[in-house]
């Protein structure tokens, strides 16, 4: 009797424990959002739709950031377009050209009787048209560009832009005004040439440094595209750097430009001459060409290279340049191994092809100093010759007078060779 009681107390109180537990949960439950007729899964897609919100709330954030981003680089090629673009210059080209003039003349000379008999009535049918020259007149005929470097005028272009002696030649300022201009110095072995105008108080931009430059890194152009659109802006990127070239018009013999800058900024025809900037404004090369059957390669000579020969045009009037003399090939892997060098690097004193193509030129330093056709020059003053730093380059960072030591190797023989460098004449 006393277990009967015992098993139907327990059931009671299983029974109200059981309602009333069920009444709460059923109460908590209810009072959720959307809890009325909601599965489970659904319950969770409500959880994961709101962790989607905050992913997109992210993307909207990094948008904005790189919103923010794209809006500061445009500020910058805007700043440095207004603060450069009164500095780059239009050069215009003109000649003194025949004026020919046409006029008729009866090929037969003069018909007398028959002229007389019908009063001249027939002398236009007889006549032909003839040309003669009646004087000359100065026209234009072509353009490029250049930028000032300096508040009393000088000017930075290309030496092809101003190559015609026969021709004068007028600076277009950003402002309109017009300037004739004095070609100082042409560079034989670059493409650049020093010009001047009169003025003081000019704007003019600064010069850069292009040892540094990295592939990748952000460059503007300005210039006069086609001879016509004065001030064409455009940007790119440094697409490549030390490239060795052959550059010439339609017509005129090439040359060979080597260490150059490559870009995929457009360098059109009129843009010659004209700055390659980098974000800051400052100039870091001098656009000289492009790649004929492709898009976007332009190539520009680096800056560096153009110091000296616009400090020497300042100081002596005239271009002095440190001298070597010695022909030479850059070596690369393919190079050394194919010749058996023992090296993948350096520059190998070779003659060419021509019978003037020699190795070593007759009186120079080279020659002085005991430099042999064979030898591979591995670096200068302790800097090391590489196809990124060319041999050409180390050398125009001296002055004529300046003493160098070179680093060369003679049938697997290292020597240290010092030679005083001397004006090339």
């Amino acid at each position: 009797m006393d277990n009967k009681k015992y098993f139907i107390g327990v059931l009671i109180i299983s029974i109200i424990l059981s309602t009333f537990s069920g009444a709460f949960f059923g109460f908590i439950a209810g009072s959720l959002p959307g809890a009325q007729g909601s599965s489970l899964s659904e319950k969770w897609k409500n959880v994961m739709t709101g962790n989607k919100a905050k992913v997109a709330i992210n993307i909207e954030e990094k948008k904005d950031e790189i919103q923010i981003i794209k809006i500061e680089e445009e500020s910058s090629v805007i700043t440095t377009v207004e603060k450069s673009s009164p500095a780059v210059v239009s050069i215009i080209i003109s000649k003194d050209l025949p004026i020919i003039e046409r006029y008729y003349q009866n090929p037969g000379g003069d018909t007398g009787l028959f002229d007389d008999f019908f009063g001249g009535r027939f002398n236009n049918f007889f006549n032909q048209p003839m040309y003669r020259q009646n004087g000359t007149q100065k026209q234009e005929v072509g353009g490029g560009s250049g930028f000032l470097v300096s508040a009393d005028g000088y000017i930075l272009t290309n030496r092809h832009v101003v190559s015609d002696e026969a021709a004068s030649y007028t600076v277009l300022m950003n402002d309109e005004t017009k300037h004739e201009a004095k070609v100082l110095a042409k560079d034989a072995f670059n493409d650049v040439a020093v010009l001047k105008i009169e003025g003081t108080n000019l704007p003019y931009i600064e010069l850069g440094d292009s040892s540094n430059l990295k592939v990748g890194q952000s460059v503007i152009t300005i210039g006069n595209s086609l001879g016509e659109f004065r001030n064409t802006v455009s940007t790119g990127v440094v697409s490549g750097l030390a490239r060795n070239i052959s550059a010439g018009e339609t017509g005129m013999s090439s040359e060979e430009l080597i260490d150059v800058i490559q870009t995929d900024a457009a360098i059109n025809p009129g843009n010659s001459g004209g700055p390659l900037l980098n974000i800051t404004g400052q100039v870091i090369g001098i656009n000289t060409a492009v790649a004929q059957n492709a898009e976007n390669i332009g190539f520009s000579i680096p800056i560096n290279s153009v110091k000296n020969i616009y400090d020497s045009v300042k100081k002596y009037g005239r271009i002095v340049r440190p001298w070597l003399g010695v022909r030479y090939s850059m070596i690369d892997g393919g190079l050394g191994k194919d010749n058996n060098l023992g090296v993948d690097k350096g520059a190998l004193i070779v003659s060419g092809d021509k019978t003037n193509d020699v190795a070593i030129v007759p009186g120079s330093p080279a020659e002085k100093a005991g430099l042999k056709e064979g030898d591979i020059i591995k670096a200068v003053d302790g800097e090391e010759i590489n196809i990124q730093n060319p041999l050409s380059r180390l050398i125009g960072k001296y002055k004529v007078g300046d003493e160098i030591e070179l680093k060369i190797s003679r049938i697997n023989e290292e020597k240290n060779i010092k030679i005083k460098l001397e004006e090339m004449k």
